[in-house]
């Protein structure tokens, strides 16, 4: 008994996957024969497309991925395989399964022969060599048939890949679609990210210590006389110290993401960068709505870090920034009249600037000769 399961274990799977084969290829001959007639209706080809990949799914497994049901050319795939190679399949089936039958019927002989009397098996004695012999040719038929039916299987299926399915082209397309919005995704989160940091040193930290040189200060004040000199130098230093930790925490705040940005929008936000800038600086903003918060930001790194670049190598005396919206996209400009020679590959911040523009698919162009002016260019795509 357990050699007989064991062996019945064993044919499971040929079996099973021997009658999936027939199963699909039976089910698509009337399919396609339907098929062939109504492909020739432009309107029923995504329907039948449908169809089909249920077809695929359900009795293979095989998953034919989804396209632009619109696309001209996908229409195009799609009806070559409804009038060509699914009909042509399916007549290749027909064949291949009549053969499979016959060789069934034949290879099972013996069994159809004990069916017949006793009387007509008596009669013939020589059906014991005639029925091996048949036996023997339907064997071979039947594997052969169902050699065929597997490779036509596999055949259909491979057709309906390249022609119900996304090309190549499409399949990168769609790739590159998806990495666009999860980079997006990324992007918008770490940016969410930043401004929660901002609002959590903002609203905790850095209230704690203005409170703690709040309280040195007034501690000075009302107890200056009473304190020996000691004490009054350790808490003149602690007061120092605390005003200079608030200065700190306040610039890695506007470095995180500056609070005015999110409440007012870049030209407040851009009018407290060039104001704390040793320079003059000539800034113009207009924008009739806001743009997303992500670009936003985006623009305002972009001119902080210029005009740090400006201060720390340009030795301009003046600057220029101007921001505007142009169709789709954000446009920002910075300009100095400096000794130029500013080169991306060089360093000098413009290379991370660079990435920061390209993390939302913008654009950065520099024109920098020797003996300036400088004008840096940034372009940030926009939603209408």
């Amino acid at each position: 008994m357990h050699s007989l399961h064991r062996v019945i274990q064993r044919l499971r799977p040929p079996l099973l996957k021997v009658w999936k084969t027939l199963t699909f290829l039976a089910a698509g001959i009337p399919l396609q024969l339907v098929s062939l007639l109504c492909a020739l209706l432009p309107k029923m080809i995504p329907v039948l497309t449908l169809i089909q990949r249920y077809r695929f799914q359900t009795v293979l497994g095989v998953e034919i991925a989804r396209t632009p049901e619109n696309d001209r050319r996908t229409r195009w795939r799609q009806a070559k395989y409804h009038l060509l190679s699914g009909p042509a399949v399916a007549l290749a089936a027909a064949v291949g399964l009549a053969l499979w039958l016959v060789g069934f019927a034949a290879g099972t002989v013996y069994i159809w022969v004990w069916e017949l009397p006793l009387e007509w098996r008596l009669a013939h004695h020589g059906y014991s060599v005639t029925a091996g012999y048949v036996m023997a040719a339907g064997l071979a038929v039947l594997a052969f048939a169902t050699w065929a039916c597997s490779g036509l299987t596999r055949l259909d299926a491979l057709a309906a890949r390249k022609l119900l399915g996304p090309t190549r082209a499409e399949i990168l397309e769609q790739r590159v679609e998806n990495l666009t919005e999860s980079r997006a995704g990324v992007v918008e989160a770490a940016d969410a990210e930043r401004r929660r940091i901002e609002r959590d040193l903002h609203d905790g930290a850095q209230q704690r210590l203005v409170a703690m040189a709040v309280n040195l200060g007034l501690a000075r004040a009302t107890l200056g006389d009473q304190l020996p000199d000691d004490a009054r130098e350790v808490i003149d230093e602690a007061h120092r110290e605390a005003k200079e930790a608030i200065s700190e925490l306040g610039n890695l705040v506007r470095g995180l993401h500056p609070a005015v940005l999110e409440d007012r929008g870049l030209d407040a936000a851009l009018s407290g960068i060039a104001e704390r800038v040793p320079l003059p600086v000539r800034l113009n903003v207009e924008l009739a709505e806001r743009p997303l918060p992500t670009v936003e930001a985006v623009a305002y790194f972009v001119v902080s870090e210029a005009l740090t670049n400006v201060i720390k190598h340009a030795e301009a005396s003046r600057i220029d920034v101007t921001v505007g919206r142009i169709g789709d996209s954000l446009l920002v400009i910075v300009s100095d009249d400096g000794v130029g020679g500013a080169d991306a590959a060089a360093g000098t911040g413009l290379d991370g600037l660079a990435k920061r523009v390209a993390s939302v698919d913008g654009s950065l162009a520099i024109s920098s000769p020797a003996g300036g002016p400088t004008v840096l260019t940034v372009t940030l795509p926009c939603e209408p």
